[in-house]
C-alpha cells in the first residue's frame, strides 16, 4: 500500500515553533481518528521556513486532507 506525506508549511521567524507545536496535533488526530500509521515529524528547511508532516495511506488519504488541509503531499519513501 502506497504511503503518501502530508506537509504543513510555515514560514516567517516563528516557522520552525509553530511546526514543532503542529506536529502535537497530528499526533492528538492520529490518535483520536485511530490511524493505523503514526509517523509524524517536524523539520526546519531555513530559518524562515519550516515543516510539519503526517504519513497516511492510500486509505485514509482523502479523510485526513479533507479534515486537516495540509499545503501539499508527496509519495513517502522510506
Amino acid at each position: 500500500m502506497r504511503k503518501i506525506k502530508l506537509i504543513w508549511d510555515f514560514k516567517g521567524p516563528a516557522g520552525a515553533k509553530t511546526a514543532e507545536h503542529h506536529e502535537i496535533h497530528l499526533k492528538e488526530y492520529i490518535a483520536i481518528e485511530k490511524l493505523p500509521l503514526n509517523i509524524t515529524g517536524f523539520e526546519v528547511l531555513t530559518d524562515m521556513h519550516a515543516i510539519a508532516y503526517m504519513v497516511v495511506t492510500d486509505e485514509h488519504m482523502i479523510q485526513v486532507r479533507d479534515a486537516l488541509k495540509p499545503h501539499r503531499g508527496e509519495l513517502y519513501e522510506q
